[in-house]
Formats: C-alpha cells, structure tokens, sequence
C-alpha cells in the first residue's frame, strides 16, 4: 500500500484556495491539509456555509482528502502568536469556539479529523493548573466532535505547553484515554526536539496517529526546510509509517513556500515518491 500525499494551503498564501486544490490535484497529491484562516477559508466569514458547500464539492471532484487545521498563528489575536489558548483564563472560549467552528467545518467537508495544538502555557500558571485547563477545553470540543462523527488530532508543538508525543498521550490519558482523540505527528518537529530518536517517535505514536506532517528541519532549530535540505533521513520514516498500518495523510508543511508554491509542491511530491519504500 503506498501513503497518500497531501500539501498543506498555509504554504500557497499567494494562491486563491480553488486555484491550490487545482494545483495539487494536477500535481498528483491525494489530500490537502486546509488552515482555516483569513487566507483561504475564514471561519468567521459571514457566507461561511456557502464556501463550505462549495469548497465540499470542489474537493470531491478532485479525489482530495482535506484535514481541517486550526494553526493559524495570529486568527484569534493579531498581537500575539496562537493566542488565546485553552489554557488561558480569560478567553479560553474564543479557542474553544474556533475549533467548534473547525469540527462542524471538518463534518460538512468529509473531513476525518480537526487539527489542533496547545499554545504556550501563560507565564503566572503552574502546569498543574495548565493541564487541568487544556484537559477541560479539550473534553468540551471533543464532546461536539463526537456528535459530528469528527476525531480530534493533537500536535505536539515546538515552544508549546506539550511539545512532544509523549505529553501528547499524557494528555489523553487525562481524558480517560477516549476514542476519537489521537495524534498529529509533524515529522519535522519531533527531529527537532524529541529525545526520543525519530523512529520512536513515530512507533509511540502510531496506536493513536490521526494525521502526519512532513518537512525537513535541523535538530533545535524550528523552521521548516524544504524535503532534502536539512537532517531528516526519509526513507526510514516513510517504511515505519507503512509499516505502522498508517493509512491517513502525509501532509508536507511548508510555510514559506507561497512565493514558489507550485514548484516546491512539485519537488516534495517527487521527492516523497522517490523516497518511499515500495
């Protein structure tokens, strides 16, 4: 079985969002990873149900698997990086709002999962207070998740609150372990702060694993690198994900690709062929 390719749109902001799906449908990529945001689609749009429907029938005449992403970093707060979180103690709600908003997004488009992720804990709060708070955000849009037939897919984030798969999975045993709630793991980030060697990462967080990320990247320095410019040896990667029984998308995130988004999706979707096992 090959693995399904997808690009994620917060690296083709130059584009409009129907021209993307038409570039990767014609490159031959099989998902896209959709950052709700200004960009592309806003979920505070006042016709947001009129560009859903339309963005639903646009995907399914292109075969493309979409993942609902809420990691635009300045949506909610134009000052301060994905911010307010569901830790924070005054307006934990608007998070919890946003990603309400991206579950009933994800349902309408067929979406399998809700991408989400934990921000910074606020300097004048334990972590004690912090997990409790995030658990609670977390259990409240998990409930509406299951109501829409939606998983929620956690991203251990460098510089976040939990920051690798292993807190991730802390976190969902403080949720009682439930159903629906499962791992993002970005291939890039783990490379970058894990202590765990790369492959660990993935065998941990393979039971729970709703959705991938790929990018190169240098060991402690977050930025995402085009496939075959930093550290990351891919082949393996790409065999224990297969091996792991991982059938979901392999998204690859590159932010900074928009000035030339349709050559460096070209390039990854060669690369990634070229590096897969068979």
């Amino acid at each position: 079985m090959s693995l399904r390719y997808g690009f994620g749109t917060n690296g083709f902001t130059a584009h409009r969002l129907d021209d993307t799906l038409t570039v990767l449908a014609d490159l031959g990529y099989d998902a896209v990873g959709l950052t709700l945001d200004h960009t592309h689609l806003d979920p505070y749009a006042p016709d947001l149900p009129r560009r859903v429907a339309h963005l639903a029938r646009r995907t399914g005449r292109l075969g493309l698997t979409v993942m609902v992403e809420t990691g635009a970093p300045y949506l909610l707060d134009p000052w301060h990086k994905h911010a307010p979180t569901l830790m924070s103690r005054e307006d934990a709600g608007r998070r919890v709002d946003l990603l309400a908003r991206a579950v009933r997004v994800a349902a309408d488009l067929g979406a399998p999962a809700v991408h989400l992720c934990s921000g910074s804990r606020p300097p004048d709060m334990t972590d004690e207070e912090a997990w409790k708070r995030l658990a609670a955000g977390c259990e409240e849009v998990l409930g509406l998740a299951r109501q829409h037939g939606v998983a929620l897919a956690f991203e251990p984030e460098p510089h976040m609150f939990v920051d690798t798969v292993q807190r991730v999975l802390d976190l969902r045993r403080c949720l009682g372990d439930p159903d629906g709630f499962g791992v993002t793991l970005d291939i890039g980030h783990a490379h970058c702060v894990e202590d765990l060697p790369l492959l660990d990462c993935v065998a941990l967080a393979a039971p729970h694993l709703l959705n991938v990320q790929i990018e190169d990247m240098r060991r402690g320095v977050h930025e995402h690198l085009e496939l075959g410019t930093g550290e990351i040896d891919f082949p393996p990667v790409l065999a224990a994900l297969k091996t792991a029984g991982y059938d979901g998308p392999v998204s690859v995130e590159i932010q900074g690709a928009s000035p030339n988004a349709p050559e460096v999706a070209r390039r990854s979707l060669e690369f990634l062929k070229a590096a897969e096992p068979s």
